[in-house]
């Protein structure tokens, strides 16, 4: 699930994502994307800033700031490997649940997870991947408007929730989007062109 050693670096904004094995189901049920979200939570936000995501049926999209903590190079690499050992332990306490609760056994996702950097540019990467993220459910025909997805940060950007995952505050201010949550709702709404999408991995 993460042999590759993801790299990041600090004080920069990233796309987390992968799939199922053979594209196959992750979540089966509703417990399964609570689940997930309570160990996301708990096994990288010592790490890093969750600034939005988004569970689909055999996916899954995060976007993560890389928080500046040491100075030593040293330390930059412990918080790398820190991160990158706490997505491991993520998809692999999950793996073992679903195994668990579906009677199956073997690989649930795909072996390589993948993090692109969306901040060593100078187009709004961002800003783009966020609304990118949250039109998953709408694009994928799941749901006829984006705020009916319980599984992504959507509803807690537009004040349809109080979550407590997202850095909403944090996320507003760094990649520049309005705070008005009507006219983000509106602007989250527009399309991305698939050029501009394939960027974004």
């Amino acid at each position: 699930m993460l042999n590759n050693v993801l790299k990041f670096i600090e004080n920069n904004i990233y796309h987390i994502y992968n799939r199922g094995n053979n594209r196959e189901l992750i979540f089966f049920d509703d417990e399964n994307y609570l689940f997930f979200l309570r160990k996301l939570k708990k096994e990288l936000t010592p790490y890093c800033k969750v600034l939005a995501y988004c569970l689909m049926p055999n996916h899954f999209h995060l976007m993560v700031y890389i928080e500046s903590k040491n100075s030593s190079d040293d330390s930059k690499s412990s918080d790398e490997f820190r991160l990158n050992n706490a997505i491991a332990i993520l998809l692999r306490s999950y793996t073992r649940a679903i195994n668990k609760q579906q009677g199956r056994t073997g690989s649930l996702f795909q072996q390589k997870t993948k993090a692109k950097c969306l901040t060593q540019s100078d187009e709004n990467y961002p800003k783009i991947c966020f609304h990118y993220i949250h039109q998953n459910p709408l694009k994928a025909k799941l749901v006829a408007k984006m705020e009916d997805w319980e599984y992504s940060s959507f509803k807690d950007y537009t004040g349809l929730r109080k979550g407590i995952l997202p850095e909403i505050i944090f996320c507003k201010e760094k990649i520049e989007i309005v705070v008005d949550s009507k006219e983000l709702y509106q602007e989250s709404y527009d399309v991305i062109s698939e050029n501009v999408i394939s960027k974004l991995y």
